[in-house]
């Protein structure tokens, strides 16, 4: 039960953090958003590791994975709070909901993994939910909905590279880890991009920060009280928050097609983590 609400905790704190980047997207450009997501988490994490868990402060046996993995979910988030930027949190939010199935699609090549037939249906199932919240043809063009899209797809590599770090490194140091490559990217991008904050800004940019950062320890000390593959389908609960946040705040709501996409991309993506903690390959 702990790990339950621990985990909740997680998917409540994170929309939070996406709802402050839709705020700013209005006013600041998405490198400075996505850089003070960064810098600011490890403001806020690197002080705690040092005070509390100073013997996990060990030097990372895979530098190069933690490099890929930190890259990778750097890009992610530059395509997603672009994606919010234009498109509601809701939408963007089911979209970026295909990472499961990527995972799916790309763990016989990079993870060695045997995939069944009924997984590679449901691979297929989840991508026509994609389509249905698109509906390229009935609906304008939109750039933001591939970006969401993308997020998915880079979350997905970033989800095989954490299954390959899994083993090796502290969850704790990973975070930091990820941290500090989004902090130094994005440090080096922030001149050509950088517009000055006012001071709610700031407020909110550290927000940012700071929602991330407890999101993700939420999310690591869960893990202690329960494994990933049983937690896993309680990600989903993230698009209650978001719909609420997104709802109250930009007076967006999902109409009936997003809610037809959402439930389908759900339900497939529930079906893959059911088959892998049974084992089975099919």
């Amino acid at each position: 039960m702990k790990a339950i609400i621990l985990n909740l905790s997680a998917w409540v704190m994170l929309p939070v953090m996406d709802g402050f980047a839709k705020y700013l997207s209005s006013t600041l450009p998405i490198l400075q958003i996505t850089w003070s997501r960064y810098f600011f988490t490890v403001v806020f994490v690197l002080p705690i590791m040092l005070v509390f868990f100073r013997k996990n402060l060990t030097w990372t046996e895979q530098p190069k994975l933690q490099l890929i993995r930190g890259l990778l979910l750097f890009c992610a988030n530059i395509l997603f709070f672009y994606s919010i930027s234009i498109i509601s949190l809701a939408k963007a939010l089911t979209l970026a909901f295909i990472a499961p199935l990527i995972v799916t699609l790309l763990s016989p090549i990079l993870l060695g993994e045997k995939v069944g037939f009924r997984r590679w249906a449901a691979v297929i199932v989840g991508f026509i939910g994609s389509l249905i919240v698109i509906r390229p043809g009935f609906v304008e063009f939109n750039l933001a909905s591939f970006a969401a899209l993308g997020t998915g797809v880079m979350y997905g590599f970033y989800l095989i590279v954490t299954r390959k770090l899994h083993n090796s490194d502290n969850p704790l140091l990973t975070l930091l880890l990820t941290g500090t490559v989004g902090a130094i990217v994005g440090s080096i991008i922030m001149p050509t991009v950088w517009v000055q904050p006012t001071i709610n800004e700031w407020y909110m940019m550290f927000a940012i920060g700071f929602f991330a950062s407890l999101g993700h320890f939420f999310l690591i000390l869960s893990l202690r009280y329960a494994d990933a593959s049983k937690l896993a389908p309680f990600g989903y609960f993230e698009i209650v928050p978001n719909i609420i946040i997104g709802y109250f705040f930009f007076n967006h709501f999902p109409n009936q097609w997003h809610f037809l996409g959402l439930f389908i991309i759900i339900s497939s993506g529930i079906y893959i983590f059911r088959r892998e903690m049974l084992n089975m390959p099919n």
